[in-house]
């Protein structure tokens, strides 16, 4: 697909991925609270209804009184509002962002060979039975661990931390597999599967059969509430867990990091902790404890991550004006086809020792900036290739996205991706100190 055409179609579904997720998330979370601030009815009308619990709020202008009954109605009334669609399209949408970003481009974005060489079809085969094997697992530990003695539904925490351990180990093979950035969405997507897999397979087949079983004069089997109950339960447990692992495979700092894995598994236990202590806020425990783990958590991966400074060691500065010429003929599209035998480790010290001579912390010379952006990035950015309409074949180019090569190289350390051209440290450094003297 045109690189133009592309663009689009990511920013499209990428924007009906999000509208539809936030559509998705509130709700949930709306219910979940609503569920935690029913109060008995005071009527006596009410309680012979069967409502079990309402709750008086007040939004927009306007009054309402949401009303939940024991069981149901006697009589249910003939349209009914189901929320499903949102869950449904949430997953469509990032399953179609997914294929079209990375599965479609999987020797780009699913495969770093210093992590794991292996073919594009083996890498996409891969990807997909994470998503659907992470279901699986999930499923059967809901059925076999999820029963108690009577057949009812029961023992969440064991569940749960049978799903966190089974969560945990998959993050940890996933980033010995995939690229780090595809590792920590992968975790993510295999985690919002199980998510809408609950909606589609239990909660919404379940509260159908309820109100057949009703309408038909059949008494109706309370497991469906119960296990409806459980499963949405936990997807909202799941929630805060995911966006994170969304969220922070933009971010070269935490999926770039040897242990990735252990990064991943601590920020979805972040986004757990803070989801327990709203939920048990809601039921009016103030679980402080809760946040200061969390307090606790973010501060580690804080000083954990912290990058270390770096020395510029004497080959940084040394002349070589000889390069710079080199590097002047080998602008423009050809600079495409010459780049994948330049660049690489070997190529660190005669990208930052290019020509001209800077002080060990001052301002490096253009020259040595431009080396570097010939070595590591116009393999991809040149006359003939421009992702995201970004060109730096050209002393002009490199100035226009000066801001650009600032943040995804040096803040993000986004780009180069997966870093397959093996941009050093030092060579980031080199040109964080250029944009910051420019």
């Amino acid at each position: 697909m045109d690189s133009y055409l592309l663009d689009w179609a990511n920013l499209l579904l990428r924007w009906l991925h999000v509208v539809v997720a936030i559509a998705w998330i509130g709700a949930s979370f709306y219910f979940v609270w609503l569920d935690n601030h029913l109060v008995p009815p005071t009527s006596d009308d009410l309680r012979a209804r069967g409502v079990g619990g309402e709750l008086w709020a007040v939004h927009g202008g306007g009054f309402y009184n949401p009303q939940k009954y024991l069981v149901a109605p006697a009589h249910l009334p003939k349209h009914l509002h189901w929320f499903y669609w949102e869950s449904y399209w949430t997953w469509m949408s990032g399953f179609a962002l997914f294929a079209l970003l990375y599965l479609l481009n999987a020797d780009t974005y699913l495969i770093d060979k210093r992590v794991h060489d292996w073919s594009a079809p083996a890498a996409v085969t891969g990807a997909l039975c994470f998503l659907a094997g992470g279901w699986l697992l999930y499923d059967q530990i809901c059925r076999r661990f999820g029963r108690q003695a009577d057949g009812s539904i029961g023992h969440d925490g064991r569940v749960l931390g049978l799903v966190a351990v089974v969560i945990a180990v998959a993050a940890w093979g996933a980033c010995q597999l995939f690229a780090g950035r595809a590792a920590f969405l992968i975790v993510g997507a295999m985690m919002a599967t199980m998510m809408t897999a609950n909606v589609f397979f239990w909660i919404i087949p379940g509260q159908k059969q309820v109100i057949e079983d009703m309408r038909a004069g059949r008494p109706v089997d309370p497991i469906f509430g119960q296990r409806g109950k459980q499963r949405s339960v936990h997807n909202t447990y799941f929630t805060l867990p995911v966006l994170i692992a969304m969220l922070s495979n933009h971010y070269g700092m935490l999926y770039s990091h040897a242990w990735n894995w252990l990064v991943l598994i601590a920020l979805m236990l972040v986004g757990a902790l803070v989801r327990t202590w709203f939920v048990k806020r809601h039921k009016g425990v103030n679980a402080w404890p809760l946040l200061v783990g969390v307090g606790v958590l973010l501060m580690g991966l804080i000083v954990g991550l912290a990058p270390s400074s770096l020395p510029v060691s004497a080959s940084s500065s040394t002349s070589a004006s000889a390069s710079a010429s080199a590097l002047g003929a080998n602008t423009g599209s050809s600079a495409g086809s010459s780049i994948g035998s330049s660049a690489g480790p070997s190529a660190g010290a005669s990208a930052v020792a290019s020509a001209g001579t800077a002080a060990p912390d001052g301002p490096p010379s253009f020259e040595q900036v431009q080396s570097i952006i010939h070595n590591r990035c116009q393999s991809c950015h040149n006359a003939a290739l421009a992702p995201k309409r970004i060109q730096l074949h050209t002393p002009e180019l490199i100035e226009q996205h000066a801001q650009d090569i600032y943040q995804q190289a040096v803040v993000q350390k986004a780009m180069p991706l997966n870093n397959a051209t093996g941009i050093t440290e030092e060579e980031r450094a080199v040109l964080g100190r250029w944009f910051k003297s420019r």
